[in-house]
């Protein structure tokens, strides 16, 4: 009767609380085995205890975390260049401005007036459409970040040897007693009556 030491984490909702398997508080925490043999409650408070149990690096887990940060990353990037964008634009359009102050006492007033009010149009719809792209950008980025953000906590722990000996012992005092139960039945277990004279 093998029990592998490796538990998994599952939560259950609140009102499916039970006592702690360690200090009896009600916990919806509980840690399971793979191949669903045995299970207890545990309060997530001493999951984080070294004397209790030690988390197993999960490969998937570690690589969803680099994910994420890459995510967080391309999302920080594509703000700045769109800032940069921004400011750009701004001192472009400040220096137009100057520019029309200083070319208002030529000839070609009007024209360049025009034309300045063109390019600020352009300028709009470029800056609209450039606002729109970055916030579809943004947008998506956080739609499949949201999407695959897992929990920060570990999800698979090996218990210490104590605690392990001691679910090792239950089941197997549950079994000798299941046992015994079926032998009780039995009715040749007992002996017989004995027949002969006395």
């Amino acid at each position: 009767m093998s029990l592998p030491n490796v538990w998994h984490l599952r939560r259950v909702a609140d009102t499916a609380a039970k006592a702690c398997y360690v200090c009896y508080k009600p916990s919806s925490s509980v840690l399971i085995t793979p191949d669903n043999r045995d299970f207890f409650y545990i309060c997530p408070i001493h999951l984080k205890d070294c004397g209790f149990c030690s988390p197993i690096v999960d490969s998937e887990q570690e690589a969803a975390k680099k994910k994420e940060e890459a995510m967080a990353r391309e999302i920080e990037k594509v703000r700045q260049e769109y800032e940069e964008k921004q400011r750009k634009k701004k001192e472009k359009e400040e220096k137009d401005k100057e520019k029309e102050k200083g070319d208002d006492k030529d000839k070609d007033k009007d024209k360049d007036k025009d034309k300045g009010k063109e390019d600020k149009d352009t300028t709009k719809i470029g800056k609209g459409d450039d606002e729109k792209e970055k916030n579809d950008k943004i947008d998506s980025i956080k739609k499949t970040a949201a999407e695959s953000k897992p929990d920060d906590s570990p999800r698979i722990f090996a218990l210490h040897k104590t605690f392990y000996q001691m679910r090792i012992d239950r089941l197997r005092n549950i079994e000798i007693a299941k046992r015994n139960r079926e032998r009780l039945k039995d009715p040749s277990f007992f002996p017989s009556v004995p027949t002969g004279n006395p």
